[in-house]
């Protein structure tokens, strides 16, 4: 029998001072592997915690949170080892989540749950209506040790354990896809802070930095092939293998005032204002990611790269890019040299990347990817055929065209986009940007394409 993939006494777990939420995928093949590959990395260990789900901590913790990193080159592959990870948890080892906050030696926090699980609502605050935010302030008013299970929740906890420490200040460096994360974060905290203990909003404004990250490498799913190469390239049984892309982007804004690992000679780009940057990846990238995921499969298409390769959907794609353009502030050549190395990725056939997984939660994806290039371009007077092509899309799968629905608030949308087409293409418009919903000449468009797609849904 192979052996398992664990630490030899020689590869010691580096010393926790960063914990994070959200053991998933990206977190190990991004921040983890930038943190093994920092040339201070050994002293940065990373304690990591699952989302509601055990699974990962479960199968990670036999390897001593060792796990390969399989690059999916066109040429072929490339393993990795990645050390970073010296500790995993379920999520709901909350005892052991206090313990790391009220730590001095652990300084950072990173996160990746999903735009989702910031739990904001329709203002951008703390979604209070939310029944898992009311039950969460409740048990912390009550006892401010006790379980949790949101991440606003678990973040407050962490802080305020951490004030009772007297353990010093410490960085919050949320890591997904939403515009100004480090902002969303800091509100949604203060929010929860106010409602549970408004005694803690000094602290948190002396003690904490809210810092802000764009993050960039597309991970799919993995599948038994990955662990089969593993197993045949390093002769170790690795439960839990990642794979990769080979392009990979980290640009974050942030004081950290209790220090940091080197993380810019590994490559991360440290600026003053991560904005221009995040904008130019949701329009371009998630933007196109979302369009293929909704178009894609309504054409008959199951991958990315299969998408992509559809002469149709990539001109789509293109449109979509062009009209994005006017909305970004990045040099033309930064760009174009983006939109390159986009089509490299989207062609990888290496990768696999289903298209039924960046389908979900798209009502926490299209008002950040595509609304903002719908506004630009309407005040121009131009009609943003790609983002129309996207929406008319999302309309269709909303309807059961293409992959099945999966969205933390699938019951709503799904229900607005039903009934003729116009009623339903203008309820969602109105409910992704109320501004919109007298654009009579870009409702005629959406709807058009509407029909367009459901027509050849296969």
């Amino acid at each position: 029998m192979t052996e398992r993939l664990t630490r030899r006494p020689d590869q010691p777990a580096a010393p926790v001072r960063i914990a994070h939420l959200g053991l998933g995928n990206f977190f190990r093949a991004h921040q983890a592997w930038y943190t093994m590959h920092a040339p201070d990395g050994a002293e940065w260990g990373i304690a990591a915690f699952t989302g509601r789900r055990p699974d990962a901590a479960r199968t990670l913790a036999p390897q001593d949170g060792l796990y390969t990193l399989v690059v999916r080159r066109p040429e072929g592959d490339e393993l990795e080892v990645i050390t970073s990870v010296s500790a995993v948890h379920a999520a709901a080892d909350h005892t052991a989540w206090l313990d790391y906050l009220r730590d001095p030696e652990v300084v950072i926090v990173t996160s990746t749950v999903t735009e989702a699980g910031y739990l904001r609502g329709s203002d951008g605050g703390l979604d209070r209506d939310n029944p898992d935010v009311t039950a969460d302030i409740e048990t912390l008013r009550r006892d401010p040790v006790a379980a949790v299970r949101t991440t606003p929740g678990r973040l407050l906890a962490g802080l305020m354990a951490r004030r009772a420490a007297d353990s010093g200040p410490i960085t919050l460096l949320p890591c997904d896809n939403l515009p100004g994360n480090g902002a969303v974060v800091a509100r949604v905290v203060r929010d929860f802070a106010a409602e549970v203990d408004e005694s803690v909003l000094p602290w948190i404004e002396e003690n904490v930095d809210f810092a802000s990250a764009m993050v960039d490498r597309i991970t799919p799913a993995v599948n038994e092939e990955t662990a089969q190469i593993v197993e045949r390239e390093l002769g170790v049984h690795d439960a839990s293998p990642v794979a990769t892309e080979p392009f990979s982007e980290w640009v974050i804004a942030g004081k950290f005032p209790g220090g940091r690992p080197r993380w810019e000679d590994a490559g991360v780009t440290m600026v003053e204002d991560v904005e221009p940057y995040e904008t130019r990846k949701l329009l371009l990238l998630n933007g196109a990611h979302s369009l293929l995921a909704y178009a894609g499969p309504i054409l008959g298409h199951e991958t990315v790269d299969a998408a992509f390769a559809d002469e149709e959907v990539r001109g789509w794609v293109e449109q979509l890019w062009d009209d994005a353009e006017p909305s970004l502030e990045v040099p033309a050549e930064d760009i174009a040299a983006y939109r390159e190395a986009l089509r490299e990725r989207f062609a990888n056939p290496r990768m696999r990347d289903v298209l039924a997984r960046i389908a979900m939660d798209g009502s926490q994806k299209l008002p950040v990817r595509h609304v903002p290039v719908v506004r630009t371009e309407r005040a121009a007077g131009r009609m943003p055929a790609g983002a129309v092509v996207a929406i008319a899309a999302w309309v269709a799968h909303l309807r059961g065209a293409g992959v099945p629905v999966n969205d933390v608030a699938a019951e709503r949308w799904q229900e607005l986009a039903a009934g003729e087409d116009e009623q339903a293409v203008r309820a969602v418009v109105s409910a992704l940007a109320a501004d919109l919903a007298d654009d009579t000449e870009l409702l005629a468009a959406v709807v058009e394409q509407l029909r367009s797609f459901e027509s050849r849904a296969r």
